[in-house]
């Protein structure tokens, strides 16, 4: 094990005094400037373009949002078909279960079967899936009217 030396620890560091950094902005400080032209030392002034403006730049070209959201989303999502919402309601009928028993059964809220069922829900392949199971109908793929 190292030891240690007897003596008295010190502290070898220097103190270290933090401060802004001088403000980079004399030339622009308007006293510099009045001395500058007092002086006839040479002042550069730069305008920048539409400075105090509410006007556009005119470079970027004008996007509607509306047009922008057509373009990149599809108008209508697809709907349960008739052919699957009639297929759930017979099999659901056919082993006496109220939609109340079917979402229990899935375990999804009463208001999904309704929504399958009114035709007003957006297809999902894992409650499909269920329904499946618990009605013992195929309901995916392929349907095949009776």
């Amino acid at each position: 094990m190292p030891s240690r030396t007897a003596g008295v620890i010190s502290q070898d560091w220097d103190p270290v005094v933090l401060r802004k950094k001088p403000a980079k902005g004399h030339e622009r400080d308007p006293k510099a400037v009045n001395q500058a032209l007092r002086t006839g030392a040479p002042v550069q002034t730069i305008r920048k373009s539409d400075a105090g403006s509410n006007k556009k730049p005119t470079a970027a070209p004008v996007v509607n949002a509306r047009k922008l959201d057509e373009l990149t989303e599809p108008a209508a999502l697809d709907r349960v078909p008739a052919e699957v919402r009639q297929l759930i309601q017979k099999a659901r009928l056919e082993k006496k279960m109220s939609q109340a028993e079917l979402a229990k059964h899935i375990n999804e809220p009463p208001k999904v079967v309704q929504e399958y069922e009114n035709g007003k829900a957006v297809p999902n392949q894992a409650i499909l899936a269920k329904m499946e199971k618990v009605l013992g109908v195929k309901l995916r793929g392929k349907v095949v009217s009776k």
